[in-house]
């Protein structure tokens, strides 16, 4: 999709600062931190939601999750603890509709979250 931010990441037409990649997604330091680590996951081909990640390609989307654990790992925050958080849907505050997930850490997350 050539409007989408995301995807034009993907395509290295818009700089990121990565953290991790693999075959099916690439991590990279979300531009608005909300926590004081905090990346976002997103897988390489586009979908809107982890839903539809999930029914499209499974894989792909195992291949986030492990992902997000080595951005934990990366940023220092794998022993500790962190949160993923997947926002679906314009009520949820998802504002990019490709998915992701968010990867936070570094400092006691509250609950609940909302």
């Amino acid at each position: 999709m050539s409007d989408c931010l995301f995807c034009r990441i993907v395509a290295g037409e818009i700089p990121a600062d990565v953290v991790a990649e693999n075959e099916a997604a690439i991590a990279f330091r979300d531009i608005t931190p909300v926590a004081p680590k905090h990346s976002l996951v997103i897988p390489r081909a586009h979908h809107a939601n982890l839903v539809e990640v999930a029914a499209a390609a499974p894989d792909d989307l195992v291949k986030m999750v492990q992902l997000a654990g080595e951005v934990a790992a990366v940023e220092g925050i794998a022993e500790e603890g962190y949160r993923l958080v997947a926002n679906t849907g314009a009520a949820a505050h998802q504002t990019v509709f490709h998915a992701h997930l968010h990867v936070l850490g570094g400092r006691s997350m509250g609950w609940p979250p909302g």
